[in-house]
């Protein structure tokens, strides 16, 4: 058994809205009809693709689809899907017996379903997947916005593509012609053909309107990175207490190779750790005699050249000085603009707050200064 698969891109996605095509917005790199056509290309049986385009857009198909491995030919779209799906047959060589036909809309078609839709195309001749509905169904007066019947809900199921034929039936299905068809399957079912329902899947979404396309998007996000930093200093006198290049006026300060800034310090450490580039301690050693006495700002601000070049921004920071005494609450807005100025990010997104350790350990004993953080990036893009 050969089968063909058929792509539906003829439209242009109105309710969408935008001057480019649906199907040609970007997801994740990549456009919503690659997505769909790769799917398909990358099913082992698969043998043949079509990819119905708007009329205009027929000479650059090759470039708007990209390399493939299946065959992939090209048709016109119609005044009709029927239309559509008609000249994509027409378009399909001879050798494939089950056709399938699928929205480009629908860039999240696995291969389990794909699987499914072929196996009862092949058996019952025409086979549609489709998910139950969720909520309960009514049936309306539209005019008046009355409900006119409640519909048993265990009735009412969600259809979905790719929906799968013998070649024979979605030929005569096409052929008898008819009112507008919103599927494949509903032609099949005026021709008299029976058409079996297979297991759909809720992660074969459809976008048409913008909400679906931010969904799809988050989708194929990578989930953020986010690092915890921890510094401590013994506190002793004749050193500056410094805060991301705020000193904050004290009799004593920390005791570090570097400015023993312990805010930059740990910062610097959940920055490296979110993108897993190591530690303070690897990149800024206190052996070197290079990070003598060096301000935190200053390592912090290299740190996050590290992560960049990795592909990543800073999306957050929230961090926790806990010092017994002075409060640093009247510096924190200075500290904030610094950070946002160095982690090259908006100041909202910075968090800074001073808490005391109550009297407890070395730190509430005012003998040393600790912070805690946490940090999150996100891909460089954005996305």
């Amino acid at each position: 058994m050969r089968v063909g698969a058929i792509i539906v891109a003829g439209g242009r996605g109105a309710r969408l809205g935008g001057p480019t095509p649906k199907q040609l917005l970007d997801l994740g790199g990549r456009t919503i009809l690659q997505r769909s056509v790769a799917a398909f290309d990358g099913h082992a049986g698969v043998s043949e693709i079509v990819v119905v385009l708007p009329g205009e857009l027929m000479a650059e198909g090759p470039a708007l689809v990209g390399p493939t491995a299946r065959p992939c030919h090209f048709a016109a779209g119609g005044e009709r899907r029927q239309d559509s799906v008609a000249h994509g047959l027409a378009a399909m060589p001879a050798g494939p017996d089950v056709i399938l036909v699928h929205d480009a809309a629908r860039p999240f078609a696995g291969r389990e379903l794909i699987d499914r839709v072929i196996a009862a195309a092949a058996e019952h001749g025409a086979a549609v997947p489709a998910v139950p509905a969720r909520d309960t169904v009514k049936r309306l007066d539209v005019e008046r916005r009355i409900v006119r019947e409640t519909i048993a809900r265990e009735e009412i199921w969600l259809a979905q593509t790719p929906q799968g034929f013998r070649r024979e039936v979605l030929a005569a299905a096409v052929a008898a012609g008819g009112a507008d068809a919103t599927d494949e399957a509903s032609l099949a079912e005026r021709a008299g053909h029976a058409v079996r329902v297979v297991d759909g899947d809720e992660q074969n979404m459809k976008i048409t309107t913008p909400g679906d396309l931010e969904s799809a998007r988050a989708r194929l996000s990578p989930a953020p990175r986010v690092g915890t930093g921890y510094d401590l200093h013994r506190l002793v006198e004749g050193r500056p207490l410094c805060l991301a290049g705020v000193v904050v006026p004290f009799e004593r300060g920390p005791l570090g190779h570097s400015d023993g800034d312990v805010l930059c310090h740990a910062i610097t450490d959940a920055v490296l750790g979110a993108a897993a580039a190591g530690d303070i301690g690897q990149h800024f050693s206190n052996t070197d005699p290079r990070w003598k006495d060096a301000p935190g700002l200053e390592l912090l601000q290299l740190a996050v050249g590290i992560v960049r070049e990795r592909g990543f921004q800073i999306a957050g920071v929230d961090a926790t000085v806990i010092l017994e005494r002075p409060k640093i609450a009247p510096f924190l807005a200075a500290i904030r603009a610094q950070l946002a100025r160095v982690l090259r990010c908006e100041l909202d997104r910075v968090s800074v707050k001073g808490k005391t350790n109550e009297g407890v350990d070395a730190v509430g004993r005012g003998e040393a200064i600790a912070a805690h953080a946490v940090a999150v990036l996100r891909t460089g893009d954005g996305r």
